[in-house]
């Protein structure tokens, strides 16, 4: 099977994020970048599962050159080739998902895998726009019954299951009262969560082959997407500063100070 997968480039969580003086942005100079969480996890759940039905897994990501270091580290962990869609203005979901739709078409994938958000806007749309434009069917917050202490997850099996006749993908996904299990046709879109898989490291030997896998450069108006944002962001700005807490010499001052101050008793 072919899988694609995504691979946005988003700030180091470990960072410090500020906000510029103007509200316009957040400060850049001195961050560090990575692989979105959920993206990775995405790389990894494609990769277990063509390492048992075979195929091919190809990453994709939107963004200036910088954005090469992300798709570089998914072929270190063993992806097979990259699409790097090359655009540097700014971009809102419904943007994303059209630029995905299309790689989509010229790629023609079995499944596509996508972070269920990103860790630094936080839409959870990309995926659900994507399914949409497609016309296939989705299973997001993909997630799996198997702890990641299982023997299931040290023998890195996929938790994304094939049906026998290969035709369709059964997806675990968290619901609000536990799990819920989903059968979607292949082609679909799948989307990511947190507890789907531990995703493995990058290999010296992966990194060494990662430096001579291709990546195909494409552009949104080589794939005739009209990328101008339907959503702008008006301004940023930081949340208010928490107050320090205290320590109190007893409970009984402890339930005056919620009673009387916070007035949450």
């Amino acid at each position: 099977m072919k899988i694609l997968v995504t691979a946005k480039r988003v700030e180091d969580p470990e960072s410090k994020i500020k906000v510029k003086p103007d509200g316009s942005g957040i400060v850049q100079e001195g961050l560090k970048y990575k692989i979105n969480p959920f993206d990775e996890i995405g790389v990894e759940e494609g990769l277990r599962l063509v390492a048992k039905h075979q195929g091919e897994v190809v990453v994709v990501s939107i963004g200036g050159k910088e954005v090469q270091e992300q798709l570089r580290h998914a072929l270190a962990m063993g992806a097979h080739r990259a699409v790097w869609v090359n655009h540097t203005g700014p971009l809102d979901q419904l943007g994303i998902a059209g630029l995905l739709q299309k790689v989509t078409e010229k790629e023609k994938p079995d499944l596509v895998i996508l972070g269920k958000q990103s860790i630094d806007d936080d839409q959870n749309q990309v995926g659900q726009y994507l399914a949409e434009f497609l016309g296939w069917g989705q299973a997001t917050f993909a997630s799996k019954v198997e702890s990641l202490e299982s023997a299931e997850e040290k023998n890195k099996e996929p938790a994304v299951k094939l049906t026998a006749d290969k035709k369709a993908v059964q997806v675990v996904r968290e619901v609000d009262n536990g799990l819920a299990t989903l059968e979607c046709q292949l082609p679909a879109v799948v989307t990511t969560d947190l507890r789907l898989n531990q995703p493995r490291y990058a290999s010296l030997p992966g990194i060494m082959k990662a430096k001579s896998k291709p990546i195909e450069e494409l552009t949104p108006a080589g794939l005739g997407v009209d990328v101008a944002p339907k959503i702008q962001v008006l301004k940023l700005a930081s949340p208010p500063a928490r107050k320090a807490g205290i320590k109190v010499p007893d409970v009984a001052t402890l339930v005056d100070k919620l009673r009387n101050e916070a007035k949450v008793v």
